[in-house]
């Protein structure tokens, strides 16, 4: 008769299940972007931050090396009209009234993806305060709105560039944030159509007309 070995069968001996690290890391993300968006960045520790997540702190640091690296990634993460943008710059192919037309019935639309464009409004709102955090929404800032920068035709592209992103992120706050009644409450096409006209004089190169002698 064929003897088992029942003592390899037993929980003690059993194999621990490896952690998936994809799943792991986004799960410290989401807890991340919860806690930055609800309590900003000195609001929130790494260790309240990895309870949540259901890991250890230990290994919060293992996978972003620190809350700073963290936070950076958490930005890159949310602010999702950046990233839409970028997205749309390279479609556009050089076309500033489609850009203007297509972003502003997407500031103006509800947000159906994972992230709403609010999460990045109050993740700035309430993390602004401290220098780290402002640094790098700064250079987030700067890095997302460099292709628009390239493509834009005219002159000081840098600037209308930084009042095209101001102007998004002032519609947000006062819409989705301080639920401005002309804003939160306003039909989506009109709303959109004045967005576009704001932005076209942003994005769009004035022609010269004839000189006035």
């Amino acid at each position: 008769m064929e003897h088992r070995d029942t003592a390899q069968e037993t929980p003690q001996n059993a194999a621990k299940p490896r952690r998936n690290a994809s799943a792991t890391r986004q799960a410290i993300l989401d807890s991340a972007r919860q806690a930055f968006t609800r309590c900003g960045y000195d609001g929130v520790g790494v260790r309240e931050i990895a309870q949540n997540a259901g890991v250890t702190a230990m290994l919060v640091n293992r996978y972003f090396g620190s809350k700073e690296k963290l936070f950076e990634e958490v930005v890159e993460s949310t602010l999702a009209v950046p990233g839409i943008l970028r997205t749309e710059i390279a479609k556009s192919g050089g076309d500033m009234a489609r850009l203007s037309q297509v972003i502003a019935a997407e500031v103006v639309a509800p947000s159906t993806r994972e992230h709403s464009p609010l999460d990045g409004i109050l993740l700035l709102i309430r993390s602004a305060s401290n220098p780290q955090a402002a640094a790098i929404l700064r250079e987030s800032a700067r890095r997302h709105l460099r292709p628009l920068v390239e493509v834009l035709p005219g002159e000081a592209v840098g600037e209308r560039a930084a009042l095209f992103l101001s102007v998004v992120v002032g519609f947000l706050l006062m819409g989705r944030v301080i639920a401005l009644p002309a804003l939160a409450d306003a039909q989506t096409p009109g709303l959109a159509a004045h967005l576009q006209a704001l932005f076209a004089t942003l994005l769009e190169p004035k022609e010269e007309g004839p000189e006035i002698r």
